[in-house]
């Protein structure tokens, strides 16, 4: 048996790979080592903060020459094993499985919603072109994007318009818990300020997914000053946001850091749904800085948890009924969700959880669903295997 076959034998199409090594250069040749060396659609790498990003996306283009190689920084990762942390994961997808094509976004600073439109509906016509003739596949979509541009909302309300009827899922790529600078690779480059679009079209069956553990409550709070363009509330329901948010959640405002956050997101209703918007820290002056768009006179819902076990359990059981066994889930989950997992005694359980179901990919600053841009969630897609 060749060792590509071997390597994609679980009939996923999808081969994963982690290092913990010490040196850049030992991290890439672990990964390269555990993955097939030929017969390769793409390959996905999750980077720890811990590597430098230049050196590592340079010594995987060397490995791998014109193989494309696209990734981004993580605040987290979420290996074969579980869990993890100072270390990368990378995915290989199979050729015969999957047709790819990406696109990146450069300067999302200037970023318009025009440009984001044309990218979005030339790579569509490209996937296309590449698989007019192949009957019965599908496609969908992921989006890595830097983390701290905060453009997410505007970029992915233009991808999703040009896409159509394929569906888009991702990540705002992270840098610990430093929130200073984040990364995405194209080309054999990393990039800041700057996002990448991948279509995939696979015959295998899949589904996309979004997973929290959020209910809302009756409390409500009014954003009533704000500064829209950088995330930040300076007042809830016209007293400093800090102090009340504080109020509303039930803890004091001299206590809130980022476990505080995570373990009382704010909910946002849209359409008739809920979505989480995390608060990324205070500020001294009492404001507080969100991870999402937010803007005056939005109202804010307090939340309250629900087991985020029997949840995430709830959303796997539910995919398996409706595509069969699944492989391999590619995950996006928000860095706040295992700070809370950490805080409540649950994070072994959680990540015992995700080795069981087999779920790659990293912690993020924000997840992307559909034209959403949302928080404190489990994104990503499930991939069925391959029929016998």
């Amino acid at each position: 048996m060749r060792q590509t076959e071997a390597r994609f034998g679980d009939s996923s199409g999808v081969a994963a790979a982690r290092s913990r090594a010490a040196t850049v250069a030992e991290a890439a040749a672990e990964i390269v080592e555990q993955l097939p060396s030929d017969g390769l659609a793409m390959v996905l790498v999750f980077l720890s903060p811990y590597y430098d990003p230049d050196q590592f996306i340079a010594e995987m283009t060397v490995h791998f020459g014109d193989m494309p190689v696209y990734g981004c920084t993580t605040a987290g990762e979420l290996a074969p094993d579980g869990w993890e942390e100072n270390s990368v994961v990378a995915l290989a997808f199979s050729e015969n499985d999957f047709k790819v094509v990406a696109r990146p976004i450069f300067d999302l600073a200037a970023f318009r919603v025009e440009d984001g439109r044309r990218i979005g509906g030339e790579l569509r016509q490209e996937l296309l072109r590449r698989d007019a003739d192949i009957e019965g596949y599908r496609s969908f979509g992921l989006v890595l994007i830097d983390g701290m541009c905060r453009r997410e909302e505007a970029v992915m309300s233009a991808i999703y318009a040009s896409l159509d009827d394929i569906p888009i899922v991702g990540g705002s790529a992270g840098d610990g818990l430093r929130f200073e600078r984040t990364w995405v690779f194209f080309g054999g480059q990393a990039y800041t300020d700057a996002a990448v679009l991948i279509l995939l079209s696979t015959s295998l069956p899949f589904r996309l997914f979004k997973c929290d553990n959020f209910e809302p409550t009756s409390t409500k709070m009014v954003v009533t000053e704000a500064d829209i363009e950088g995330r930040i509330v300076k007042e809830l329901n016209a007293e400093p946001a800090a102090e009340e948010y504080s109020r509303a959640v039930g803890i004091a405002d001299a206590r809130l850091d980022a476990f505080s956050f995570a373990s009382h997101p704010v909910l946002v209703r849209v359409g008739g749904a809920y979505y989480a918007r995390s608060i990324q820290r205070v500020n001294p002056d009492g404001s507080l800085s969100f991870f999402c768009a937010i803007d005056e006179g939005m109202v804010l819902t307090a939340a309250k948890s629900r087991n985020p076990i029997g949840a995430t359990r709830e959303v796997f059981s539910r995919l398996t009924d409706e595509i069969g066994e699944v492989s391999i889930y590619i995950g996006f989950e928000c860095i706040f969700r295992r700070l809370d997992a950490e805080q409540h005694q649950f994070a072994r359980e959680m990540s015992e959880l995700y080795r069981q179901n087999r779920v790659i990919g990293f912690h993020t600053y924000g997840e992307q669903y559909g034209s959403m841009h949302v928080n404190q969630t489990l994104t990503g897609v499930a991939i069925g295997r391959r029929p016998d």
